[in-house]
């Protein structure tokens, strides 16, 4: 190798100090020091590189000699190292938080990278707990498929929650849940008491499902609907891992065709789940053509006799959730606000659905089924 520019090789030192501080606090704070210390690597990198104070293949030649005074030194690659720089810019702290300017670098670059405190532009605790509690695969993963900081905040918060993995996130993205998620129709706010827990539920469903996994020949098969919604349902329950994982890493499913005996009377809910965050028993019906009202009376009525007769003491009152193919939402939040009971109606789409583009996208159904 080439003599290296004193001022990379005064780059190397601060950047390999840093590692090996943040090695030893890694054991107490894993994934917290590792974001702040890319972070804040991020930020040195951007600072140096985009003034051009830096020339080019600076961070070649920047990785290659940590590697060299570092052996065995992972994630320090090139292509590591931008990412570092993409997570400081995507999150860049506000100029006038900011304790470094370029006129100022020289100076203070030793204080930068050896007293790091991330100070990101997350105001609440709880959000900036989320934060750290995600990898940071996933949050680039997240910056390279989101632009806008909402929706960003948003796949952090539900990576951060359901533990979602790399491809989980991927996956997300591309489904859109972002403007799925909170926009169901419902009447949440009015049977629930608690605002904090209307909202919570409300987080938890999604207004549209994509069920890749569907044959949608069989479903289509019959002539008589309660047939082709039995398909429906056994398609469901025979994936039903990847049928939760859908609805998110919260529900546990207990059982389809669960029997309730109530006044002489036989219920049977399609599928029963129950929500740990809700602390909620969640009725789920599906109904394979589009939305009825006579729906939300059904509905209603199974959640009756779920909190009547199969609720226990300490959890919260049952939920429920009508899933068909197609519903006007207009119409649902007009009939659905004079029900007693929560409940909310999303529509699913099939592969079939999709367009070309995205179909190509998704797995093979049987490649699914491998899988459970």
């Amino acid at each position: 190798m080439d003599k290296i520019e004193p001022k990379y090789l005064h780059a190397v030192e601060l950047i390999k100090t840093v590692i090996l501080q943040s090695q030893y606090n890694a054991i107490r704070l894993a994934n917290q020091e590792q974001l702040q210390l890319y972070y804040d690597i991020g930020r040195y990198i951007s600072e140096n590189s985009r003034g051009g104070y830096w020339g080019t293949g600076a961070l070649e030649i920047i990785s290659c000699q940590l590697k060299n005074d570092l052996p065995g030194l992972m994630g320090f690659g090139v292509s590591s190292l931008k990412n570092m720089r993409i997570f400081y810019e995507a999150w860049p702290i506000e100029p006038s938080n900011s304790p470094i300017t370029i006129g100022e670098l020289q100076s203070s670059e030793k204080e930068l990278l050896e007293n790091r405190q991330v100070h990101l532009p997350i105001l609440e605790d709880c959000l900036l707990s989320d934060f750290f509690a995600v990898p940071f695969t996933q949050h680039i993963r997240i910056i390279e498929g989101v632009k806008d900081r909402e929706e960003r905040l948003f796949y952090i918060r539900l990576t951060a929650h359901s533990h979602l993995s790399t491809k989980a996130v991927i996956k997300s993205i591309k489904e859109d849940d972002y403007h799925h998620h909170g926009s169901l129709p419902n009447n949440f706010i009015s049977t629930i008491p608690d605002a904090k827990s209307a909202r919570r539920a409300l987080r938890a469903f999604k207004d549209q499902y994509l069920l890749d996994f569907i044959n949608v020949e069989e479903l289509d098969a019959g002539d008589v609907e309660d047939v082709d919604e039995r398909v429906l349902e056994n398609e469901i329950v025979n994936n039903i891992r990847d049928f939760i994982l859908k609805f998110g890493q919260d529900f546990l499913f207990i059982k389809n065709q669960y029997v309730v005996e109530a006044k002489g009377h036989t219920f049977k809910i399609d599928l029963l789940f129950y929500n740990r965050e809700l602390g909620a028993l969640v009725a789920v019906e599906l109904k394979r053509g589009p939305f009825k009202t006579a729906y939300l009376g059904q509905l209603n009525s199974y959640l009756t006799v779920l909190d009547d007769y199969v609720r226990k003491p300490n959890e919260n009152p049952s939920i429920g959730l009508i899933l068909c193919k197609s519903a006007d939402k207009s119409v649902v939040e007009y009939l659905i606000k004079d029900y007693n009971k929560p409940m909310g109606v999303a529509t699913f789409r099939t592969r079939e659905d999709m367009p070309e583009k995205f179909q190509k996208a998704l797995p093979d159904i049987e490649e699914l089924k491998k899988l459970l």
